[in-house]
């Protein structure tokens, strides 16, 4: 007699449950989000002001409050690739860790490009196609949106550029050479292919880089071009509208289980994992009074949420991308060159400052080796190696487990993890080794940076 399972370990969606709509927070919000700016009159900005680097359908859902977007069919055809992502109770990991919590992970390592940044390639390249436009440049931190719009670029017929951060294009050749396999060409940033690159070298010939650079970059290109578009992995709101689908994967997968997280986790950078999982679930305390508790972490070496400022700065170090209200630790800082390169930036997406802001939304730092600890303890537990940026989501969820345990709780955990660490093996080689090293955070510095906030 066949013996029957009596636990559940994977809960996963057909094809047919791709979502076929992106919620759109904006609608829910009890705050209105404040403008965007531009970034030479710090007045108000428009979609004529927008057009050079985006095009208009983007342009149209940055500036949209509908609750829903409809998804155009080619772009979920494309999702079909990867999508429904799975969803996973982490049953060994809740052993290891004696807990009576119930943990959960949405898993979108399952995407060709390895992370959840396909869900914003995919309809950043198709929309650009239908534009007429040929070819896109990006900046790219870690690796993860390179990789990401170098797929979709290869798959909706585009040339891609990507400006890598120097310090990933140095820690992670492997992702460079992912994303030319896909056709994409590569520069490390600051390059010598821009006169913002050249700039920097000229003063700084060994900088690390940053993604506020290497943005610089990638819209100075955009705008000189007639035939480029610019394309952002985070940080903007048409962005963070693209990777709604986890959560709401999530929320019918969580069903599937019979569960309601109590906690929702993600890590933040930009801002666009996070939201992906956590948006379409704060939908829900917003409409119908639930009270899902919602936590973002950082990095200590950038931690714009935990130790920024609320105001407006650009999103950019050479001032061209548009200003947006957002906790920031000034576009001039530079964070020290962290393994988890998607999470280096000194600003933070205007949606989720905005929820920080308001109180919607908790947020924590941590540092380097402990996020790296748990990343390794999750791999030994579960089998999934994590990328660097979701193990500071890992170990805020293992904390909120062991509060479970000395509380005697049985609280349900629900995390996001964004993408796997297969091209990150030199940074667990140094945890592992015990060369890794944590990063104070740079108070003075950050001081300084701020300093030249635009006087708005």
């Amino acid at each position: 007699m066949a013996q029957v399972m009596t636990r559940r370990t994977k809960f996963i969606l057909d094809e047919d449950r791709i979502p076929r709509s992106w919620y759109n927070i904006a609608a829910d919000l009890p705050v209105a989000p404040s403008p965007y700016l531009h970034p030479g009159t710090l007045g108000p900005i428009g979609p004529d002001d927008l057009a050079p680097l985006f095009p208009m359908a983007l342009i149209g859902q940055e500036m949209s409050t509908d609750r829903e977007v409809e998804i155009p069919e080619p772009v979920r055809e494309a999702y079909t690739l990867y999508r429904p992502s799975p969803l996973y109770r982490a049953h060994r990991l809740e052993a290891a860790l004696d807990t009576p919590a119930h943990i959960y992970y949405k898993y979108e390592g399952v995407s060709p490009a390895g992370s959840h940044k396909p869900n914003t390639a995919l309809a950043q390249a198709y929309y650009n196609k239908e534009q007429g436009v040929t070819r896109l440049a990006t900046e790219t931190g870690a690796g993860q949106w390179g990789s990401a719009l170098a797929f979709a670029g290869a798959y909706f017929g585009l040339e891609v550029k990507v400006y890598m951060v120097r310090a990933s294009y140095d820690q992670k050749p492997y992702r460079r050479i992912l994303m030319e396999t896909y056709g994409a060409e590569v520069v490390a940033s600051p390059s010598a292919t821009t006169n913002y690159g050249r700039s920097v070298l000229a003063a700084t010939p060994d900088s690390p880089g940053s993604l506020g650079m290497a943005i610089s970059e990638a819209v100075e290109d955009a705008a000189t071009r007639e035939d480029t578009k610019y394309s952002l992995g985070s940080v903007l709101n048409h962005v963070l509208l693209h990777q709604t689908v986890i959560g709401q994967e999530a929320i019918e997968q969580m069903g599937m289980a019979g569960e309601s997280p109590d906690i929702i986790i993600g890590c933040t950078g930009g801002g666009s994992n996070f939201a992906g999982l956590a948006f379409p679930f704060l939908g829900r305390n917003f409409r119908d009074g639930a009270k899902h508790r919602i936590i973002a972490v950082e990095p200590e070496a950038a931690p714009s949420l935990t130790r920024g400022v609320y105001a407006y700065d650009y999103g950019d170090t050479a001032k061209m991308a548009p200003v947006a209200r957002m906790f920031t630790l000034g576009h001039d800082f530079i964070p020290e060159p962290i393994h988890a390169g998607g999470l280096r930036y000194h600003g933070m997406s205007p949606l989720v400052s905005l929820l920080k802001e308001h109180g919607y939304i908790e947020a924590r730092s941590v540092h380097q080796r402990s996020s790296f600890a748990a990343g390794v303890q999750f791999a030994r537990a579960e089998g999934i190696l994590p990328a660097p940026e979701p193990t500071h989501a890992i170990r805020v969820a293992i904390d909120e487990a062991l509060e479970a345990r000395e509380a005697g709780e049985a609280r349900v955990i629900l995390f996001n993890l964004c993408g796997h660490g297969h091209f990150d093996l030199g940074a667990y080689e140094r945890y592992l080794d015990g060369t890794l090293e944590d990063f104070e955070y740079p108070a003075e510095r950050v001081a300084e940076a701020l300093e030249s906030l635009p006087k708005v």
